[in-house]
């Protein structure tokens, strides 16, 4: 029985070359992506910031909606179709200002790159699922161990993610990339009788799919992560849950961990990501639960 610790555990990502986290405070934070600097909201930096003056290429100004909306705005120029970054030597990847705010990866999950290699680690025909898999940064982390299915119900993101992939080299990988409603894929995997290793997924919080699926986090997570345990047995290695901007506890994804992995074997933790400042403070970005199952 998947034993739930009840202790959080706190993953922090502390920067490299390509990306760092410079300050944080009144709601905002100052980020470098390789040679251009950014101010983005941030309503958990509830601090003040210890820099003086924040000298970035560009701001996100976010709109009255507090689920979206908002704009950019430069001081100097920045590319446009983006600049190439890498994760050290396992992925490479553009990075480019989006109208969602958002830089085209999520660099908080760095660490949790770091976690699947380890739970997979020594493996090379693994076979691994990374749903809502944006623009496929931690596909490419994957696919050094196998096979992986990135699924994302964003034609535009897929195509990214394909892009970032000819651009780390990574044509011959073994990366099914596919255009599809999460909810829907996986319920056919079900009845396909499939199975993998390891499963990755990265909810937001509203969606719609390719064809109108509506998704909304507190009502299709449970269902999603039922499926998801069929396709995981005994021998499987991990599955790795994040979720952002919800007015929800980690202990509450650690709970639905418990009762949907009760019946295998492991370990069930969560917990707080966060990211690193340049001067120590740790800046919270999301919550995740994890099951993992050391063979």
């Amino acid at each position: 029985m998947a034993e739930l610790q009840r202790n959080p555990v706190l993953m922090i990502g502390e920067g490299w070359e390509g990306y760092r986290l410079l300050d944080s405070g009144h709601g905002r934070k100052l980020e470098t992506y390789g040679d251009y600097r950014f101010i983005r909201p941030e309503p958990q930096a509830m601090w003040s910031p210890r820099l003086d003056e924040w000298d970035a290429h560009g701001e996100f100004v976010p709109g009255s909606d507090e689920d979206g909306g908002g704009r950019w705005q430069f001081s100097r120029d920045v590319p446009r179709d983006g600049w190439e970054l890498g994760w050290g030597d396992e992925a490479r990847f553009t990075a480019q200002c989006t109208p969602f705010r958002h830089l085209g990866f999520f660099p908080d999950m760095a660490p949790v790159w770091t976690w699947m290699g380890e739970q997979l680690a020594g493996r090379t025909e693994a076979e691994t699922m990374n749903l809502f898999g944006y623009t496929g940064v931690g596909s490419q982390a994957l696919s050094r161990f196998g096979r992986v299915t990135h699924v994302d119900a964003s034609k535009k993101s897929v195509a990214q993610a394909r892009e970032n992939a000819a651009l780390a080299g990574l044509e011959d990988r073994p990366i099914r990339w596919l255009v599809e409603d999460a909810m829907k894929y996986t319920a056919r995997e079900v009845r396909r009788g499939r199975r993998y290793d390891g499963i990755i997924l990265d909810p937001p919080k509203f969606g719609r799919g390719p064809d109108g699926e509506v998704w909304r986090l507190e009502q299709g997570l449970p269902d999603l992560v039922s499926d998801c345990r069929q396709l995981l047995d005994a021998e499987s290695s991990f599955l790795f849950l994040t979720v952002y901007a919800v007015r929800m506890s980690s202990l509450a994804l650690g709970g639905l961990l418990e009762e949907v992995f009760a019946e295998l074997p492991g370990t069930i933790e969560h917990g707080d990501l966060a990211v690193q400042e340049e001067g120590g403070r740790l800046l919270p970005t999301a919550i995740f639960a994890r099951w993992s199952n050391p063979r």
